[in-house]
């Protein structure tokens, strides 16, 4: 509805409700010169701008600074109290909750951005901690809606900018990336309790951001080889006391039927043997172990690469002992069955103990650089962040 509009509405609705006290012909030219007259200010308000919190800049943006004026809800209420007729004053549902430079985060914003996250901690809290629970949420909503503001505003200066065509690209490469049809997709973020249009307003400023850090940030980090060596030898070497066996670990596992678990199907077997021999051939040839179970690997083992740390030999399970124990360090066993599935191991120390590379440093070495880097990336953001808040004028009502 746009400006013009919305003072018709509030003509006609302030002009109902004096429809039965006009006496006389002065008291209905009074009551229509005093609409009139708050129909011209809130054309004049509205004008200015395509939304409501925009002209709550405009309205206080004037000769005085932003920085400078005692901003709150009570004060921007009052103003429009002043401005509109009637009872059209009880129809104000939101208010503004921060004011950042010179925009403003309202109400409306912190419960769109957050409403699904507000349902699950309607759903999960308990009774007597939802209070608390809600507010801290809201709080968190908020600060992200802040850094949202300031990093919008951050690339405006900048001539920073991103297309819906940018955005539609995203979108489609999440959904392709995921393997969902857009109807799966819609369906996801209903779950989530998301809607599209918040989901989309995310991708903008995830690329917007993407786009600030190429400018502001990349460019500053630099990784070094003596970094690198010393990340690996935090955190890919390990010293295994004597007896011990410090193994890697791959697995894949059979479906079993929920209504009857001690019964196998022979063709969800037969596929994870498959399986299981696939990816022994590729470690055989010379692969990886670590990165081909982060990839294929279906053991909760798989995140650290295969990593299940140090058994002493009366610790392991007699399917792992039998395959286990004739190993040499570096040496990859045989396919075993167990009552689950398929695993083989790779045998990184002796049972003399000693120092343990989970992998060779070169194989390791870009893996380390990727990380380091995106260690170095959220603290190079984290600061910019920082720099940006400490140059901005923040308030929360």
């Amino acid at each position: 509805m746009n400006a013009l509009s919305v003072a018709k509405c509030l003509r006609i609705h302030s002009k109902k409700k004096y429809r039965d006290l006009s006496a006389s012909h002065k008291v209905k030219n009074n009551l229509a010169q005093r609409d009139e007259g708050a129909e011209k200010k809130l054309v004049a308000l509205l004008s200015a701008s395509a939304s409501l919190r925009e002209n709550f800049i405009h309205l206080f943006a004037g000769p005085l600074t932003l920085r400078f004026l005692s901003f709150s809800g009570a004060v921007i209420l009052l103003i429009l109290t002043l401005v509109l007729p009637g009872n059209s004053r009880a129809e104000l549902i939101d208010r503004v909750v921060a004011v950042v430079n010179d925009d403003v985060v309202t109400m409306s914003e912190v419960n769109e951005e957050g409403e699904g996250f507000f349902q699950k901690i309607t759903e999960q809290a308990p009774a007597s901690e939802l209070s608390e629970a809600l507010r801290r949420a809201r709080e968190e909503v908020l600060d992200g809606l802040i850094d949202k503001k300031l990093i919008a505003q951050e690339a405006a200066k900048q001539k920073v900018a991103v297309t819906d065509a940018e955005i539609e690209a995203a979108l489609q490469q999440m959904i392709t990336s995921n393997d969902m049809s857009p109807d799966q997709f819609r369906d996801q973020l209903s779950n989530m309790g998301m809607s599209e249009d918040v989901y989309r307003n995310n991708l903008r400023n995830q690329i917007l951001q993407s786009k600030l850090l190429n400018y502001e940030v990349r460019s500053k980090i630099v990784i070094t080889d003596d970094m690198i060596l010393d990340y690996y030898d935090t955190h890919y070497t390990q010293h295994v006391d004597q007896g011990g066996y410090y193994l890697l670990q791959m697995g894949f596992v059979w479906k079993k039927d929920p209504k009857n678990p001690a019964k196998i199907d022979a063709a969800t077997k037969l596929e994870a043997r498959k399986k299981a021999e696939r990816v022994h051939s590729l470690v055989e040839s010379g692969q990886d172990f670590s990165s081909l179970a982060k990839k294929f690997s279906e053991l909760p083992s798989a995140a650290d690469g295969g990593n299940i740390g140090t058994f002493q030999k009366e610790e392991m399970a007699e399917y792992m002992s039998s395959v286990v124990t004739s190993l040499v360090p570096g040496q990859v066993s045989q396919i075993v069955e167990t009552p689950d599935g398929y695993q083989f191991f790779k045998l990184l120390s002796s049972q003399e103990g000693g120092i343990v590379f989970q992998a060779p440093y070169e194989s390791a070495k870009e893996e380390i650089k990727k990380t380091l880097y995106e260690i170095k990336l959220k603290e190079e953001f984290d600061s910019w962040v920082k720099k940006i808040k400490e140059a901005s004028y923040i308030k929360k009502m």
